[in-house]
């Protein structure tokens, strides 16, 4: 009597366990609806994180109390650039380099050529493109602000700024770079500095400055 009525309550317990459960087939769905959405949830986080990646170095600068946006150069300042380069030896520094343009031209016309960009998106593709070009071996390209960088080593530096920048920039230059040095402005001159040659119309406007000149110690006519 002891045994029968000590086994009748569990299938009673069985049944009150297994009615709140869902079919096997209800289940296998729900738990791969469950997977799909995590899956779902994984592919959307990682594309905004990848669009927040990308866009950021774009939208920070101009956030800065001095910005220093991308504005690709075009063929013809490029050619004006160059231009201004002739006869000219020595290293070459590129200020704001931002897709390495200005840097793989001065490296076909025999430049050891260096950039200085702060979007890392933009240093990336600049050495690819330099490889691409097949000039990798004598560009470099930097992700760095350009006002904790010393331009002393350089000779000739191309400067692509706006006109907030270019008081300080400079000065900076002024102080940094030595009396053979060669500075080339595009699209916005210098507010101080006089320069020694101009070329080109409009926005593809450069101004050429000559260092030892405006210390006057340039040479005479």
């Amino acid at each position: 009597m002891e045994g029968g009525g000590g086994a009748a309550p569990e299938p009673l317990q069985e049944e009150s366990q297994a009615q709140p459960g869902l079919p096997p087939s209800l289940e296998a769905n729900t738990l791969k609806k469950s997977r799909w959405g995590l899956l779902l949830t994984g592919i959307v986080g990682g594309t905004l994180m990848a669009v927040y990646a990308v866009a950021t170095p774009f939208v920070t600068p101009a956030l800065r109390k001095v910005c220093l946006p991308f504005v690709p150069a075009t063929t013809k300042q490029i050619e004006n650039v160059v231009k201004m380069l002739q006869s000219r030896s020595g290293s070459l520094v590129d200020i704001g380099s931002g897709d390495g343009r200005i840097v793989v031209a001065a490296a076909k016309a025999g430049f050891t050529a260096v950039g200085y960009e702060l979007n890392p998106w933009l240093v990336w593709y600049s050495r690819y493109r330099a490889w691409q070009e097949g000039v990798h071996g004598s560009t470099k390209f930097y992700i760095s602000d350009l006002w904790k960088v010393s331009f002393s080593q350089y000779t000739n530096v191309v400067v692509f700024g706006v006109p907030q920048m270019m008081p300080q920039l400079e000065k900076k230059l002024g102080l940094e770079l030595k009396d053979d040095a060669r500075v080339i402005a595009c699209r916005f001159p210098f507010p101080h500095w006089s320069p020694d040659h101009v070329t080109g119309e409009g926005t593809d406007t450069v101004w050429v400055y000559d260092v030892g000149t405006l210390r006057g110690k340039g040479r005479r006519p």
